[in-house]
């Protein structure tokens, strides 16, 4: 039977000579981690269950990124397991304040995911890495704590779903408005438990920054992960980043998926969702005279050098709006550097912004920019849920880094075509 690239890295990570989709296996990981939430909770079942030793302490990591740094007791705590238990296994990867990022970031900057593999993270945006070619997959606490003892994960083999994206990108448009349109098209459950795959020669031409974005919101569609193959683009990032050997695999001519779904994108704008759901996405020139008290341009969607590139472009020798606050979260400590040496951050802070270390902070209403009770912000994160941002009466709206940072200079959602 013809095969799709999940299937293929599924199969190779089995005993199976043949997977039927819905087939429950066990398969063997190539890399596991979680966070400061979602890691302690790991470790403790790791110890439940009588386990002593992680069963590869190179294939595992914990990344203290949600609430760094530490804003309180709690989470100072939560930290301090990781660390206690990273020492305890002699994990070669730990990252902490200094050298942490927002997790879906520092995996693939530091080389440690790649083409062909099976990834799982404590984490729902684990599919982030799918832009590789791997096939990453968010589980629980539990699934984690069981994987560091063993090495293995039980899964229902995905059905798929293919995307072919064809036309010419317009200015400003980019990896997180083709994913918000998408998922307008076919829901918040348009892609219950099976693989959005991306293809297409607009996602030839993609960055690889705008992939990652792509697939890390593959789960607002309600996808169990998001993949896109592996190419020249992909292996001249790699190039930068590691020396590791690795298999890349593409789906065969004739796979056979559930559904393909072809979008043109020469009309596709600029685009902004509105509350509550990622689903509820408009062109910008449908959104009208939506004022706005904060923009935050970062997260593990859109927190890399690209993004704050587009920011910096727009920000440049204008002034974020008095009524508006400003927050610029480069995604990792190298993408901060890489700011620095730019300049961008000169141009946030004589803006008017304030730059973040890397944290996933306010994503998840964590700390670094919550909102009051009435507020409403524009945000480049992946989620725009009640509450997700603060209190339970704030509306967050979804858009890219051009809309938030044309937005913070006007006061309300704007398109950058309004400041430049």
């Amino acid at each position: 039977m013809e095969k799709s690239i999940t299937e293929k890295i599924i199969q190779s990570h089995c005993d199976k000579k043949e997977l039927r989709r819905g087939e429950l296996i066990k398969a063997k990981v190539d890399f596991a981690f979680a966070n400061d939430i979602t890691g302690p909770l790991a470790i403790s079942v790791f110890n439940e269950i009588g386990s002593k030793e992680v069963f590869d302490r190179n294939k595992i990591t914990l990344i203290a990124d949600h609430f760094t740094p530490n804003k309180d007791i709690k989470s100072a705590e939560q930290t301090k397991i990781l660390k206690e238990f990273s020492i305890a296994q002699n994990l070669n990867y730990y990252y902490e304040l200094g050298q942490v990022g927002i997790e879906h970031a520092l995996l693939p900057e530091k080389g440690l995911v790649l083409p062909g593999q099976l990834i799982i993270g404590a984490d729902s945006h684990t599919p982030t890495s799918g832009a590789l070619g791997a096939l990453a997959i968010g589980v629980g606490s539990t699934d984690l704590g069981v994987t560091m003892a063993t090495g293995e994960v039980w899964l229902k083999v995905p059905e798929s779903m293919k995307f072919i994206y064809g036309g010419k990108l317009n200015r400003w448009v980019g990896g997180k408005d083709l994913i918000l349109y998408t998922i307008s098209k076919i829901g918040v459950d348009g892609a219950n438990y099976r693989v959005m795959e991306f293809a297409g020669e607009v996602i030839k031409n993609l960055s690889m920054d705008n992939r990652f974005t792509m697939c890390n919101m593959a789960i607002e569609a309600g996808a169990k992960s998001g993949i896109i193959e592996a190419d020249e683009i992909t292996e001249k990032y790699l190039h930068e980043k590691t020396e590791k050997k690795y298999t890349i695999l593409k789906s065969d001519p004739d796979a056979e998926y559930e559904k393909v779904i072809e979008i043109d994108v020469t009309d596709i704008e600029p685009q902004v969702a509105f509350p509550h759901l990622p689903e509820n996405s408009k062109g910008i020139s449908e959104v009208k005279d939506i004022l706005i008290d904060q923009s935050v341009i970062g997260s593990c969607t859109n927190g890399r050098i690209e993004d704050l590139r587009i920011a910096a472009e727009i920000l440049k020798n204008n002034k974020v709006n008095k009524r508006v606050r400003l927050i610029i979260i480069p995604a990792t400590q190298q993408i901060y550097l890489e700011a620095l040496e730019e300049g961008l951050l000169k141009i946030f802070i004589e803006s008017g912004a304030v730059v973040s270390p890397p944290t996933c902070g306010p994503c998840l209403g964590g700390h670094m920019g919550v909102l009051a009770k009435g507020e409403r912000a524009v945000s480049t994160t992946n989620r725009n849920f009640v509450g997700r941002m603060g209190h339970p009466e704030s509306e967050i709206y979804l858009a890219g880094p051009a809309i938030a940072a044309a937005s913070a200079i006007t006061g309300k959602i704007s398109s950058p075509e309004e400041v430049i």
